[in-house]
C-alpha cells in the first residue's frame, strides 16, 4: 500500500483526499518510481476540476477522473523497471512525467523521463519537466527564437514563464518579460533586460514592437497583442487560462491560426508534448547553469491541496512544488 493524493469527482480543491491505495507495479516499457517530489502546474488544476470540459473530451473522463490520482510532473528514484526498458535501472535518480505523481510511488512511461540533472534538487527537479519543456518547446520550436530578436513575455514570473525568459537568453534574444508586482524581482534575477509591471504600465505604452511575444498568462485579445509584433512577428499561445466552461481560454489558442491567413505575423498555439529528448536537452542546459527552477513554495504531500489552491490564485513565483 502506498499514501496518495485522490479524487473521486470532479471539482475544486476539497474532492481530493489523502488516502490509502494499492502500490502500482510496472507493465511493460514503464518504471516504478519511489516518488521525492512532484510539481504543480495548471494542468492538476484543469484534470482536478474537470474544466473546461474541452479537457474531459480529451480522453480524461466524461463524468469523473480516468485517472483519480493527481499529479503530473515527478522526480524521484527508480524502484523498479518492466520488461523492455533499456535506459533506467533500479536506484537511478529520475525526473519526466506521468499520470498521477501526487503519491509515494507511481509508473511513468520510459519515454517520459530522464535522468535527473546532477546538481539539483528533487524538489528543483520536479518543478521541470512540464514547464521547462513546454518554455523550451514555445521559445526553440514554435518560436524559433534567433540572436538579436526583440521577445516579450507574458506571465514571465510564472512557471512557464521563468522558463522561457532564461530559454530566450540562452538563444540570444532581448527579453522584456510582463509580470505582476510582486514577481518583478524575480523576473529581473532570470535575466530580463527590462521588466513591465502590467498592474502600474500598459504593455503597449512604450510603442515598441517585438519579433517573438509568447503568452503565458492567456487573458489578452489577440487584436491587442499582434498590434506589439513586428509586421513579420510571430504570437505564440502557451496553454489557455479564463473563458467559459467550454472551451476556457484555449479558443484563443484554436483560433490563432486562422489569424495567420490573413496576415503576413504568424500566430500559433503550442501543444507541448513532454519527450526524454527535450527532458535530456533541458537537464543539459540546467547542468551547465543557463537555466535554473524557479521554486516558490513547498508543500507536503498532505497539503498538495493547497498547493493547487495556492498556484491558481495566481501569486506564485515560479513553481510551486509537493514534497513527498
Amino acid at each position: 500500500m502506498m499514501k496518495a493524493i485522490v479524487q473521486d469527482v470532479y471539482g475544486s480543491a476539497e474532492v481530493l483526499t489523502l488516502r490509502d491505495i494499492a502500490r502500482p507495479g510496472p507493465g511493460d516499457g514503464q518504471v516504478l518510481i519511489r516518488v521525492r517530489a512532484a510539481g504543480v502546474d495548471q494542468g492538476v488544476w484543469h484534470l482536478m476540476t474537470g474544466l473546461p470540459y474541452l479537457v474531459r473530451l480529451f480522453g480524461y473522463g466524461l463524468k469523473k477522473p480516468k485517472v483519480p490520482v493527481r499529479g503530473r510532473e515527478v522526480a524521484g528514484v527508480v524502484e523498479a523497471v518492466g520488461t523492455g526498458v533499456t535506459r533506467f535501472a533500479a536506484g537511478d535518480e529520475v525526473y519526466g512525467t506521468c499520470d498521477g505523481s501526487f503519491a509515494e510511488y507511481v509508473c511513468a512511461k520510459e519515454d517520459k523521463l530522464a535522468r535527473k540533472p546532477v546538481g539539483l534538487s528533487f524538489e528543483e527537479a520536479a518543478a521541470a519537466p512540464i514547464s521547462g519543456v513546454t518554455a523550451l518547446q514555445a521559445v526553440r520550436d514554435a518560436g524559433q527564437v534567433t540572436v538579436g530578436q526583440k521577445v516579450l513575455i507574458l506571465g514571465a514570473g510564472g512557471g512557464v514563464g521563468s522558463y522561457a525568459v532564461q530559454l530566450a537568453k540562452v538563444f540570444g534574444a532581448e527579453v522584456t518579460g510582463v509580470c505582476s508586482t510582486g514577481k518583478v524581482e524575480l523576473v529581473r534575477s532570470l535575466g530580463a533586460d527590462a521588466v513591465i509591471d502590467y498592474t502600474a504600465s500598459d504593455i503597449a505604452g512604450a510603442g515598441k514592437l517585438y519579433d517573438l511575444i509568447l503568452d503565458t498568462a492567456g487573458n489578452r485579445p489577440l487584436s491587442v497583442l499582434r498590434r506589439l509584433l513586428v509586421p513579420k512577428g510571430t504570437l505564440v499561445i502557451v496553454g489557455g487560462e479564463g473563458g467559459g466552461r467550454l472551451t476556457g481560454g484555449f479558443e484563443r489558442s484554436l483560433s490563432a491560426p486562422l489569424m495567420s491567413l490573413f496576415s503576413g505575423q504568424k500566430f500559433k498555439g503550442l501543444a507541448a508534448k513532454e519527450t526524454h529528448l527535450d527532458l535530456e536537452a533541458l537537464a543539459s542546459l540546467i547542468e551547465s547553469g543557463s537555466v535554473k527552477p524557479a521554486v516558490d513554495k513547498v508543500f507536503p504531500l498532505a497539503e498538495a491541496p493547497a498547493a493547487i489552491q495556492y498556484l491558481r490564485a495566481g501569486q506564485a513565483r515560479g513553481k510551486v512544488v509537493v514534497r513527498v
